[in-house]
C-alpha cells in the first residue's frame, strides 16, 4: 500500500472540519436562540441568508455535512470514491463561489476559485492518483 500523502491527510482534516461546521450550522438553524446562537456573530449575513431559505437551509447544511463526511472518510482510507467525492464537493464549491461573485456581486468569494481549482488539480496529480489506484 502506498503511504498516504500529507496533502491528503490535510484535505481529509479540512473536510472533517467542514463536516463539523455544517453540522453545527444545521443544529443552530434547528434550535434558534439555543446554545449555538453565538456562532452567527462570525457571519450575521449568512444567518439571514439561511433563514431566508426556510427549512431548505437545514436540508442544505445536512447535505453539505454528509458530503464533507463522505469525502473525509474516503480520502482517509484511500478509496477512489473518496477522491471523486472530494473533487465533486470542491467543484460545487467553486461553482457556488463563482455564482456568488457573478449574481450577488460578492467579490470576496473570488478567492475561493483559485483555492478550489488548486485543490482539484492536486487531487488529479500523478502522486495522488497513484495513491487512489486499486491495490495500493
Amino acid at each position: 500500500m502506498v503511504h498516504r500523502p500529507a496533502g491528503i491527510t490535510a484535505l481529509a482534516s479540512f473536510f472533517l472540519f467542514g463536516t463539523l461546521m455544517s453540522g453545527v450550522t444545521a443544529v443552530a438553524l434547528l434550535v434558534p436562540g439555543g446554545a449555538l446562537e453565538g456562532i452567527w456573530r462570525l457571519n450575521p449575513q449568512a444567518r439571514q441568508d439561511l433563514l431566508n431559505m426556510g427549512s431548505w437551509a437545514i436540508v442544505l447544511m445536512v447535505t453539505v455535512s454528509l458530503a464533507c463526511a463522505t469525502s473525509a472518510a474516503g480520502l482517509w482510507i484511500g478509496a477512489r470514491w473518496g477522491q471523486r467525492t472530494a473533487v465533486a464537493v470542491l467543484a460545487v464549491n467553486l461553482a457556488g463561489d463563482a455564482a456568488n461573485a457573478l449574481f450577488r456581486g460578492d467579490l470576496r468569494t473570488l478567492i475561493g476559485l483559485p483555492i478550489a481549482a488548486g485543490l482539484i488539480a492536486y487531487l488529479f496529480s500523478t502522486r495522488v492518483r497513484t495513491y487512489f489506484q486499486p491495490g495500493n
